[in-house]
């Protein structure tokens, strides 16, 4: 787990001014470099083989993706070949050197905005451009690694019907958006927020039994998410020590968030926009507007919740600063004494007033939605998914190797101590880092850490949930050619339809090894030495700007 403080040569910011920093806004004449001069540039190829990685990605997907059951699409344009025998094959291929393609060209972007490579140099307007190029072919592409969507259509469908998705499962509203559900998840009751079930709702309303109209309109309702991201994450570097670029490029830019949130349609992508937002205007000193933007992240998904507590001391360190601010300009301090509270009333009271803002902020959404908070219940579904990225799951396989138990039986109880240990956890970090901005932020971070890997369940996905928070630290080369191999590995270790390769033995080897190049290649040109002139490990800088 990466800290804000490590031993190894920081990657930090260099010394402009403040709106320059974290808006992206640059002289006039810098404008005139950019989109000609850019995209003859090595950072402009790289940005252009991202783009055609997306395009093969959404080309391939139309065979190997996570397609319908029954794609009259597909037929009526003579295309149903693609979904079989030699057709999936080359469509799988499509996929994977799309996939390959979008992380080697996020690599050679990271290597110009940390500096690895002499002379080049990408700009944060510049990457939030190629987010959007990226982006704009996976908006039409089948969900990708992931068949979520269409649970995510039939819980809508549930409401738009008159059922509540909190009670019944998909199954009981038969038609086209039931018939592309997995089968695991066709009983299984909605997990999200009122907030989320309201938008699937409308989506359905709009667009009916429609399954290509639904899907597209999801990810356009995931954009805003993307969005709010691109803007809170460079503002977190502010408070928290990093360098916008490199956030920004590791965070958003990442093919794992684009790829699995965008491509696959995920909700996290919403989720986490919104918590990062949130998290952002309470560090800006705008406490109710930041607890009400979370608040809504959570009617999306519960998880953004965990945020919640920690952002009680970031309010509390604020007033305590501007009370200190009042008694200083006074010039008293025995003024400044005095008018500090108790520590315990202050975080009754503003604590008292931020569960306040929650409770309106879900209960409206609640009553708009019609349902009750019967989704709390519903979170334990997440147990049905058994893969090797749960540390629980982990820790039973291993006791199965050497005893003659059954995988269920010990991973009920593997589940059990890892959820006594996550409960703990949380409670010593919500305690532990709540001095100052930053350690309340890193609490976030080492929570949403934790609660991926002890859960009884964890996804690909799941790791963007901390990774928007940890872009805003200040992190060394060496912490972030970490983080390029983590997310390179999640991002190949499923199949484009959704299924797991993970116990597929080739499959893990070859994504190791794709994560171990990519990694080495942050700063390192020619890794595997193919080139008759490689170039060795490149020099990062080596002192704060």
């Amino acid at each position: 787990m990466p800290t804000p403080d490590t031993d190894d040569t920081p990657m930090v910011a260099t010394p402009d001014a403040t709106a320059d920093r974290i808006t992206g806004s640059a002289p006039p004449h810098n404008w005139l470099r950019n989109y000609a001069d850019f995209a003859r540039s090595p950072e402009g190829h790289a940005a252009v083989l991202g783009f055609f990685g997306a395009v093969m990605i959404t080309f391939g997907g139309f065979g190997a993706g996570s397609v319908r059951r029954s794609d009259p699409l597909l037929e009526a344009a003579h295309l149903s070949w693609l979904r079989f025998g030699h057709g999936y094959a080359l469509s799988t291929v499509f996929v994977w050197v799309g996939v390959l393609a979008m992380i080697t060209a996020w690599v050679r972007l990271g290597r110009a905005t940390l500096g690895t490579v002499p002379g080049a140099k990408v700009t944060l307007n510049e990457l939030r451009a190629i987010v959007g190029i990226w982006v704009f072919p996976l908006l039409f592409a089948v969900p990708m690694f992931s068949r979520d969507a269409y649970s995510y259509l039939a819980q809508g469908a549930l409401l738009r019907d008159g059922f509540n998705p909190y009670e019944v499962g998909p199954v009981v509203n038969p038609g086209e958006l039931l018939n592309n559900v997995s089968p695991v998840w066709t009983t299984t009751t909605a997990p999200y927020g009122p907030i989320f079930l309201l938008l699937a709702r409308a989506i359905t309303s709009l667009t009916g039994e429609n399954v290509v109209a639904g899907t597209i309109a999801l990810r356009l309702v995931m954009l805003p998410g993307l969005a709010l991201m691109m803007w809170a994450v460079p503002h977190l570097t502010k408070h928290l020590g990093g360098k916008p670029t490199t956030a920004l490029w590791l965070a958003v830019l990442n093919p794992l968030v684009l790829i699995h949130l965008i491509g696959g349609v995920h909700n996290e992508m919403l989720m986490v926009g919104l918590m990062a937002a949130g998290i952002a205007l309470v560090l800006e000193h705008h406490h109710v507007a930041g607890i009400v933007v979370v608040a809504v992240g959570v009617g999306v998904k519960a998880t953004a919740g965990i945020a919640l507590p920690f952002l009680v001391w970031i309010w509390m360190i604020h007033e305590r600063e501007r009370r200190a601010a009042l008694a200083e300009a006074e010039g008293s301090t025995d003024a400044r004494a005095s008018e500090l509270p108790h520590p315990a009333l202050m975080f009754a009271r503003i604590a008292g007033l931020g569960v306040a803002v929650f409770a309106a902020v879900f209960a409206l959404a609640s009553a708009l939605a019609g349902v009750g908070i019967g989704w709390l219940t519903a979170l334990s579904g997440s147990k049905k998914i058994i893969n090797w990225l749960s540390l629980p799951t982990v820790m039973a396989h291993m006791i199965t190797w050497v005893t003659p138990l059954r995988l269920e039986s010990v991973l009920a109880v593997t589940r059990t101590i890892c959820a006594i240990v996550l409960v703990a956890v949380l409670v010593w970090t919500w305690w532990r880092f709540r001095h100052s901005e930053r350690e309340a932020v890193f609490g976030i971070t080492i929570a949403f850490v934790a609660i991926v890997i002890l859960s009884p369940a964890a996804l690909p996905w799941y790791y963007s949930w901390p990774l928007a928070l940890i872009a805003g630290f200040a992190l060394s080369t060496r912490t972030l050619q970490v983080l390029v191999g983590l997310c390179t590995w999640l991002m190949l270790v499923f199949q484009p339809d959704g299924s797991i390769g993970l116990y597929n033995f080739w499959h893990v080897a070859l994504a190791t090894f794709a994560a171990v190049v990519a990694a080495v290649s942050l700063c390192t040109v020619d890794p595997l030495k193919v080139r008759a002139n490689h170039v060795a490990v490149l020099p990062a800088p080596t002192s704060p700007a």
